[in-house]
């Protein structure tokens, strides 16, 4: 457990030190007039997010396999007791998250299940305030802090028709279904969600534990199917050993857990309750030997590698370390688990935050690099022309300034071909934001709403949703024929400027709709699997099966494509930052280089004062660009993006 603490600790120290380092580039830029309103926004979002990240690892289980058990000995045991709840049966019966921040009140925030009767997400449930009910925790006495989470466990007894009409899946004989008792009753969760705000250690340094309930009410919340599962940067399979892999784990395993976003990475199984197996009639090689079978068992049913697998017993580890029984906690096989955990979760995160921090710095000071020079080679050039002016006479500075004022003309005269691709580029991202813009997915979806209420079969139904995705899949191949467009005619502007007037532009980036629409399989693949399947859209009304459509699936095409939005205008606002700032700053340096020229032409004693001058500014420019390398370096290291690397090496050289 301290272990455990300790690389959290360490995980939150080095966020806070990369914040520092980057607030040090935001200040400097600041103090030496180099920001603008995008790079101090994108500074201050960058130290927000490394301050404030949240690591979350989710819990995943049938009932009983002893989910709730496992996160008190992992998270809770220095409490003296459980927290959460864990005895036979079902425990945890809603989805279930447990986090602090600073400045936060201990409380739980609970919300009634009837709230999946309104045509809401939870995204915008959680908006509400109103609608959850809040219950401060008292922090300071583990009893009646258990008292409190106890709440999760809460209970209502419906009929079958309300069950269903809330989302659940009632079948008396179905695995992982709710079956109804002999009066027609069934038991669900008193609540929808759970929110507990906790002060502990390790959820003060940025861990959020998500602890789910089973089969049945993971597939009727759509919040966690579709968004918090696959967002969560762990998930934590439990299995029992008594039980083995029975075929509701099974399916929660293909549809929620190895089915999700980069279901490869962060996805640890748990095979918990190996104390069954300590009969205290066999000798440990014997127990040892079944449990390797186990794991080699469940190994192969899950396809996944043994060394994946963690054997343990939450509930010895508990009692062992609530107790001090340093041999139980040893025994229990917790702690290999744990290292796991925080080595492999946490080194994986922090390569996330890692390249895509040093990304956005590298760029930022890739521009600022560029400034810099172009007033360098600036003040270099008037360096020169002053030189050449001593002990000219009057008609050479004159043709010097004639000379200056035609490159001015020409200049001038490049930039209305500048402004005319300006207008084109405007055009062009006008024609971008159309196809993937809000609007045009406000107009699909209230299309594809119209289509399917207006729809008398099955297949008319199938239709409309499965043209959904055809139609946004449609925007997304336009918008990336655009983006190819953008690209191609801002290479070539970049050229001319970089040919003719010695701008130093590198080829502008261009953009891949590549994520979005991957994230757009990833949707098409849940809806397959929970909504166009043969007996759903059998046995669900087609009101009902309209709102879940749009509850769940467009909802999550909404996020993506909010999210495309959001990059496409970062793109296109620094894919023009770099012309724009050349061009602006060019014009300032032939402007100053003409007045130079003519405050010498009306008196040659200021020649030798514009030389000093000129150094003095050449050597403050250079003094910003060591600085600037300097401040990049020690982001750099914060970070942990050493030049010795491939990921520090191709950060230098893009820097560079």
């Amino acid at each position: 457990m301290d272990g455990l603490i300790d690389r959290f600790t360490a995980h939150g120290d080095w966020r806070g030190r990369c914040a520092e380092a980057v607030e040090q580039l935001r200040a400097w830029l600041a103090a030496n007039e180099l920001d603008d309103a995008r790079t101090e926004l994108r500074l201050a979002q960058m130290r927000s997010r490394l301050a404030d990240e949240r690591l979350t690892v989710a819990f995943v289980a049938e009932f009983s396999r002893g989910k709730s058990e496992l996160i008190n000995a992992i998270f809770f045991s220095d409490l003296g007791r459980r927290v959460l709840p864990s005895s036979a049966g079902r425990t945890t019966m809603c989805p279930t998250e447990l986090c602090w921040s600073e400045g936060m009140a201990p409380e739980i925030r609970l919300l009634p299940i009837d709230t999946r009767l309104r045509d809401e997400p939870m995204a915008a449930l959680r908006e509400q305030p109103e609608l959850w009910q809040v219950e401060p925790l008292d922090a300071a006495s583990a009893e009646r802090l258990a008292a409190g989470l106890a709440r999760v466990g809460e209970v209502l007894r419906v009929s079958a028709d309300e069950a269903r009409a809330l989302g659940f899946h009632v079948d008396a004989d179905e695995d992982g279904a709710l079956a109804p008792d002999a009066e027609g009753m069934v038991e669900i969760s008193r609540w929808r969600h759970a929110v507990i705000h906790f002060p502990h250690p390790l959820l003060a340094h940025g861990l959020v534990v998500l602890d789910t309930p089973g089969l049945n009410a993971i597939g009727a919340e759509p919040e966690l199917t579709l968004s918090m599962l696959p967002n969560a940067h762990a998930v934590v399979f439990v299995l029992a050993a008594d039980t083995g892999v029975t075929r509701s784990d099974l399916a929660v395993w293909r549809e929620f857990v190895s089915a999700g976003r980069n279901s490869g990475r962060g996805r640890m199984v748990v095979l918990n309750k190996i104390d069954g197996l300590w009969d205290g009639l066999r000798e440990d090689a014997l127990v040892d030997a079944e449990i390797a079978q186990q794991v080699a068992s469940v190994a192969r049913t899950l396809d996944v590698e043994p060394a994946g697998v963690f054997p343990l017993s939450a509930q010895k580890a508990l009692v062992g370390r609530i107790q001090g029984d340093a041999e139980a906690v040893v025994r229990s096989r917790v702690e290999r688990f744990e290292r796991a955990l925080s080595d492999e979760v946490l080194p994986a995160r922090r390569e996330i935050v890692r390249e895509a921090s040093m990304a956005e710095v590298d760029e930022i000071v890739a521009n600022t690099r560029a400034l810099l020079e172009a007033r360098l080679a600036g003040v270099g050039e008037q360096l020169r022309e002053m030189n050449a002016l001593r002990g000219k006479n009057q008609s050479v500075i004159e043709y010097m300034m004639r000379k200056i004022a035609s490159e001015k003309t020409e200049f001038e005269q490049g930039l209305k071909k500048y402004q005319a691709v300006r207008s084109v580029f405007t055009s062009l991202t006008n024609n971008l934001m159309a196809h993937i813009g809000l609007d045009t997915l406000r107009q699909e979806t209230r299309r594809t709403r119209e289509a399917m209420l207006e729809s008398t079969f099955t297949a008319q139904l199938r239709e409309a949703m499965e043209g959904f995705f055809a139609r946004l899949r449609a925007s997304l191949a336009q918008s990336d024929l655009e983006v190819a467009e953008i690209t191609t005619m801002l290479g070539s502007m970049y050229k001319r400027f970089r040919v003719e007037h010695g701008l130093k532009l590198s080829q502008p980036e261009s953009f891949s709709v590549a994520p979005y629409e991957r994230e757009l399989d990833r949707l098409e693949a849940v809806f397959e699997r929970h909504i166009n399947s043969p007996l759903t859209l059998v046995t669900t009304g087609k009101q009902r099966l309209t709102q879940k459509f749009f509850d769940t699936v467009a909802v999550q095409a909404r996020r993506t494509f909010e999210h495309a939005n959001r990059d496409m205008d970062q793109w296109l606002r620094a894919v023009m930052a770099p012309l724009e700032t050349q061009v602006r700053e060019h014009q300032i340096q032939l402007r100053r280089r003409l007045e130079s020229i003519k405050r010498i032409h009306q008196a040659t004693d200021t020649l030798e004062d514009r030389v000093e001058e000129l150094r003095q500014s050449e050597q403050a420019l250079n003094a910003q660009l060591g600085e600037l390398s300097a401040l990049r370096g020690r982001i750099g290291a914060a970070l942990g993006a050493g030049v010795g690397t491939p990921a520090g090496k191709a950060a230098a050289e893009r820097a560079a």
